[in-house]
């Protein structure tokens, strides 16, 4: 029997393509850009349906006291000790890189762990400071190796990898783990 997916569709200005997200709930949201049709959006969950319903049973089978959730509060607490240690890990791998930098931003955001803009800015998620040190370190170096090649070419992986020969692992790793902030 061929079951349906609900989800909420949000129009997004910001967004240039398609996302879907399965919260720690079960709920399913897809994110567009405006214009495009009912249609296309319809086929793009139909593309991910196995993929939306094994996030769905898992989210199901887990303990969800297991699901750490987040408030404003929280952001607010953990911003300033975020920052200092942000500070040091992007000091230490920079030793590594040698890489130029504008300023570093922590910031509340729902669904990325960091970010760095064409302004040479490095944004990072607050909640990594609730992560194990070598997920930490490789969001911190992920985000650093953008400062030279702001796309995930190989030459982009290449410059993670001098800092993180293991970084497969831990971006592994990383994946199943974030499944528990949120």
């Amino acid at each position: 029997m061929e079951k349906n997916i609900s989800y909420k569709l949000k129009r997004s200005k910001r967004a240039k393509r398609m996302r879907l997200a399965v919260y720690c709930d079960g709920s399913v949201v897809i994110t567009s850009p405006f214009g495009v049709e009912k249609s296309i959006v319809e086929k793009f969950l139909a593309d991910k349906k196995q993929w939306a319903w094994d996030k769905i049973l898992f989210f199901n089978s887990v303990d969800s006291k297991a699901i750490r959730t987040f408030s404003h509060k929280d952001y607010l607490q953990n911003k300033d000790k975020t920052l200092t240690l942000v500070n040091e890990r992007v000091k230490f791998y920079n030793k590594i890189y040698g890489f130029y930098f504008n300023q570093i931003f922590i910031k509340n955001q729902k669904t990325r762990w960091g970010s760095c803009s064409s302004k040479k800015n490095l944004n990072l998620n607050y909640k990594i400071i609730f992560l194990p040190e070598k997920h930490r370190d490789y969001i911190i170096v992920h985000e650093m190796c953008h400062l030279k090649e702001l796309n995930h070419s190989r030459n982009f992986w290449a410059l993670v990898e001098r800092a993180l020969p293991n970084y497969l692992e831990i971006k592994k790793e990383l994946r199943n783990h974030e499944l528990f902030y949120k």
